[in-house]
């Protein structure tokens, strides 16, 4: 997952298949990397996300040792 993902995106937001893409007109989408291999999932989905199938929550990032 793209840690710049905005929470507003829903489930994208803590997904590991998504992928926050800058336009050169400065809008901000987000790109579901499962539809490179799969037709069910929208490259562009409308946000936010409620339910996906596909949804794989990325790793936690590790936090300071203690």
């Amino acid at each position: 997952m793209d840690s710049n993902v905005p929470r507003r995106a829903g489930l994208c937001a803590s997904c590991a298949h998504a992928l926050r893409v800058a336009s050169a007109r400065g809008s901000t989408f987000v790109l579901c990397e499962r539809s490179q291999t799969d037709a069910r999932y929208p490259k562009y989905p409308p946000l936010p996300v409620l339910r996906c199938d596909g949804h794989e929550p990325c790793d936690p990032r590790p936090g300071p040792e203690s």
